[in-house]
């Protein structure tokens, strides 16, 4: 019962050729006389447009992607304010998801307020994040 479901004409049968000509696709098999279609492995690389210069070689490079930018995590100054913590380094940012596992720097921007002193250690600021963790009475050692 469920082997015969199906609509008529639903699947069509791939043609399979070097069979003869009575089968329909005998001698060339399809492919024509001569020419670059005809050859067995024939066909042209992706994005060919026939000798023109193709589309991805005419339109300009764009962008750039920095390879240490992908290992820096950026953390907001109200994000180490809501730590809580007197200290903090790059392995308190992981722990406290702050960072992803696989950082291998960090640094501070200004987006918020910092109230109590905090002490950074080995994490790079901004110049704006710097004056408020400064101006709360905090300092940033950073290693080099």
């Amino acid at each position: 019962m469920l082997n015969s479901l199906g609509q008529p004409g639903g699947r069509k049968h791939r043609k399979r050729v070097g069979r003869g000509a009575s089968a329909g696709g005998g001698k060339t098999c399809g492919r024509g006389h001569k020419g670059q279609g005809s050859r067995s492995g024939s066909g042209v690389m992706r994005g060919f447009e026939g000798g023109q210069m193709p589309l991805q070689r005419r339109l300009p490079k764009v962008g750039f992607a920095s390879r240490t930018a992908r290992y820096t995590a950026r953390v907001r100054t109200s994000e180490i304010a809501g730590l809580g913590e007197k200290t903090v380094d790059l392995a308190l940012l992981k722990d406290r998801g702050l960072a992803r596992f696989d950082a291998r720097a960090a640094k501070v921007f200004l987006s918020g307020e910092v109230k109590k002193p905090v002490k950074l250690v080995g994490i790079a600021a901004t110049a704006g994040a710097r004056k408020a963790i400064e101006d709360a009475g905090g300092s940033i050692e950073e290693l080099t």
